[in-house]
């Protein structure tokens, strides 16, 4: 069937798909088909079965591609798509010097225009659902929500609930604000509500108690970052005699609906803590790689029952690179030292960024799976690909040798909404003009301030000090 063709039947209402293989919760299968209707899907199982179930519908045949579950990016930050590169080479606590000023100078139209963008990347990389941890620029939720909305995007929304460590905030605003929050978008198709404190610290105890449990109550998650950076678990332990994942079990404010954000410096009791509290865990792979202090145990989670998503910390949209780099981190950090070759042979990584994910963000219900009743947030991806022949295990190669080009459709909540990386409902490149037209002076209003220079810089800094006679240029 010609591409122009095959993207008209792919927008009908109701599809039965002949997919090559299908990422089922065990594995690929061939032969398999599957029928989108309503959003979900209605049908998965042997082919003929499924055909002759409903022989009203015209199957359609997809060679050479695997039907799979999109991807769930359990930790994003939507609103920081104009400063992503400018965290380069900076230490760590970069929210406190580029994060927070940036965010907090954007006004609602930029949260929108720095949310699509993001929004459009997470879906070209084959993201069908993020998990925002709450912008900075609190008074423009919504506008992130429709921003998402917008595009497509399935979207964990949180609202921020900082009181201040003594609680010098008026808590009754803000948690007025949480359960409006929380009222607003129980129902909607594509935006679930979160509530977040940024970081255990910036907030009271009886808030961090509040806030989770108003979460836990209204079947949504508690979102905070901790145990990220040594400096965070130092301030913690000169503040409280507690380490951060400590501090919040003594504040009450861990449990199934907690979802914290790094934890890549843990100790046997902190793990003892997430395992008996039922505490997930959203596991950044590349935010270690780029500014990281240490990396996550997953592996280590996994083992122990700690239930465990992969998030980018809006580094970079694309889903292939993190399972890379998912599997990579772990081998470097924990594998190579025990002389662990395997480190989860491929299917653990797979797993945690699909279905697993999905349970750690509180969607395990709605999506992450090939089955009957969910959503229907699933990619078309080409196998038809040097990368790819020959195949012996297709679950590791999707860790290894994937790439998001090989992404020919996107669809989330049972519609197509990217095609060979563009929208087709809506103008991603009059988005792109106008985020160039606008990020320059954004991102010159915000009293940024960076550590580390520019690539170019450095060279001429590192150049001018290694060349004997030259010394340091100005």
């Amino acid at each position: 069937m010609p591409p122009e063709d095959l993207t008209v039947a792919l927008r009908g209402d109701t599809l039965l798909l002949l997919p090559e293989q299908v990422l089922l919760p065990d594995g690929p299968q061939a032969n398999h088909a599957v029928v989108v209707a309503e959003g979900r899907f209605a049908a998965v199982g042997p082919a003929a079965e499924v055909r002759a179930a409903y022989p009203h519908l015209t199957p359609l045949a997809l060679p050479d591609t695997l039907l799979m579950p999109g991807f769930i990016d359990a930790h994003h930050h939507l609103t920081q798509a104009f400063g992503k590169a400018l965290a380069f080479g900076e230490p760590s606590e970069i929210f406190r010097r580029i994060w927070v000023p940036l965010e907090s100078s954007l006004d609602g139209e930029l949260v929108a225009l720095a949310s699509r963008l993001a929004a459009l990347e997470s879906l070209r990389g084959g993201f069908t659902t993020v998990v925002d941890a709450g912008t900075r620029a609190e008074a423009h939720t919504d506008a992130v929500a429709e921003a998402a909305r917008i595009a497509g995007l399935r979207c964990v929304l949180a609202q921020i609930c900082n009181d201040g460590p003594d609680g010098a905030l008026p808590a009754e605003p803000i948690l007025r604000r949480a359960e409006a929050h929380l009222a607003r978008w129980q129902g909607d198709p594509l935006i679930h509500p979160s509530l977040a404190i940024s970081i255990p610290e910036v907030a009271s105890d009886a808030m961090l108690h509040r806030v989770s449990s108003l979460a836990g109550e209204a079947g949504a998650v508690f979102q905070t970052h901790v145990n990220e950076h040594l400096v965070a678990v130092e301030r913690s332990l000169v503040a409280r005699g507690q380490r951060p994942i400590e501090h919040l079990r003594e504040a009450g404010a861990l449990g199934p609906q907690a979802l914290l954000a790094h934890a890549t410096l843990v100790t046997p009791r902190e793990l003892a803590i997430l395992r008996d509290t039922g505490a997930a865990v959203a596991y950044n792979p590349v935010a270690t790689q780029w500014k990281g202090n240490a990396a996550a145990p997953a592996e280590l989670f996994s083992a122990m029952g700690i239930r465990f998503g992969i998030g980018t910390d809006a580094t970079r949209a694309d889903a292939f690179r993190l399972l890379d780099a998912a599997e990579a981190v772990q081998r470097v950090a924990f594998g190579l030292p025990a002389g662990d070759f395997s480190v989860g042979a491929g299917w653990l990584w797979v797993d945690h960024a699909t279905g697993a994910g999905a349970e750690a963000v509180g969607l395990g219900a709605v999506t992450g799976r090939i089955a009957p009743g969910l959503a229907a947030d699933f990619l078309l991806l080409d196998l038809a690909v040097p990368e790819m022949l020959p195949s012996w295990d297709l679950t590791w190669e999707l860790v290894r040798f994937a790439g998001r080009d090989q992404i020919a459709a996107v669809f989330v909540d049972g519609r197509l909404r990217v095609w060979r990386g563009w929208p087709v409902d809506w103008d991603a490149r009059a988005l792109m003009r106008e985020v160039a037209a606008r990020v320059r002076a954004a991102v010159a209003a915000a009293p940024i301030v960076r550590v580390h220079p520019r690539a170019q810089e450095h060279r001429r800094r590192s150049l001018g000090a290694d060349r004997p006679g030259e010394g340091t240029p100005e």
